[in-house]
């Protein structure tokens, strides 16, 4: 008896042993590069969070303005790539004449104008509204970019062709999958090499609808996500990486990260060799969340090498270079 004891204790030790050394990031010689930075919806203005839901219309609680950009347009992304962005998320939404606006909301009422929903009206029609018009950081009392954003909500096609080789991540805000398998036919123009530098989030519909005409093209949609990482801690301590994590796009929140087996460097490497891009959000996740102050970036490990989410792009690419 004392020998079979013996036999599984011994076992039992090699067995952590081996969890450990196969999974602790300090036996990993990390890269000397520093994280990636991905602006959300460009240099926006942020806002409070606090008891925030889907139905609360940010525009109406937004911080004082430290800058002069509107999210989801063509200066913003500029601004944001000129600060150090290396990726520019926005958002889509298809419009009454087939086209895709790049505007966050549904409806117009919470930042412009206009009444109705994006897909009520055209392209040229929705370039008429003021997308500035219902920003206030003081209840109403002023409205620092009324009048400022009237023609500045463009077209899918006007970003990208404004930025012809800088990387987006794109955000199909609907669970529409015709919404998946419309921008799969307007993505299939591009060459391989333009493919490369885009990827696309949004619900498990037009995820899986687009990723069925382009499985090459990098996505993410709860669904993706929860395939892959469920999968990952149920194997990943042999350092075998699923199926379901290659060639796909990982958000994951912070609070999260003590779950991923051989995180930070480990972890990154894995999911490196298998062409999957991985983003840190802060937090848990919720409500795009994002390292947006300079103390935030503490909570971040060393040697981590991934992407970054942050609102602040203004603040957090200096801080990062420092």
């Amino acid at each position: 008896m004392k020998k079979i004891l013996k036999r599984v204790f011994l076992f039992l030790l090699i067995f952590v042993a081996f969890i450990f050394l196969n999974n602790n990031s300090l036996f990993t010689k990390a890269p000397n590069t520093e994280p990636f930075l991905l602006a959300h919806r460009g240099l926006a203005q942020t806002f409070i969070m606090e008891g925030i839901t889907g139905e609360t219309c940010t525009a109406e609680r937004i911080y004082e303005p430290e800058h002069p950009y509107l999210e989801n347009t063509t200066s913003s992304m500029e601004a944001a790539f000129e600060a150090g962005a290396d990726v520019v998320e926005f958002d889509i939404q298809l419009t009454k004449d087939g086209d895709f606006a790049v505007f966050h909301d549904w409806s117009l009422e919470c930042r412009t104008d206009g009444i109705g929903q994006v897909k009520d009206y055209t392209m040229d029609e929705l370039k008429t509204f003021d997308i500035g018009y219902g920003y206030t950081a003081d209840n109403g009392k002023s409205y620092p970019f009324r009048g400022k954003g009237v023609g500045l909500m463009p077209s899918i096609d006007e970003v990208l062709s404004h930025f012809p080789e800088q990387s987006f991540l794109i955000h199909i805000k609907s669970n529409d999958p015709k919404e998946g398998e419309q921008l799969a036919e307007y993505l299939s123009q591009f060459p391989e090499s333009r493919l490369n530098q885009l990827a696309v989030y949004g619900g498990d519909l037009p995820i899986e609808s687009l990723k069925e005409i382009m499985p090459n093209v990098r996505v993410m949609s709860k669904e993706t996500l929860k395939s892959c990482l469920l999968s990952y801690m149920a194997v990943g301590w042999t350092g075998y990486v699923p199926a379901s994590c290659k060639n796909t796009q990982l958000h994951i929140p912070e609070k999260y990260t003590p779950l991923m087996w051989g995180y930070p460097s480990k972890f990154l490497k894995r999911m490196e060799k298998v062409d999957t891009r991985v983003i840190l959000v802060a937090g848990k996740g919720n409500w795009s969340e994002g390292f947006d102050q300079e103390q935030d970036l503490e909570r971040i490990p060393q040697n981590y090498t991934g992407g970054i989410w942050t609102n602040r792009i203004d603040l957090i690419a200096p801080a990062i270079k420092k």
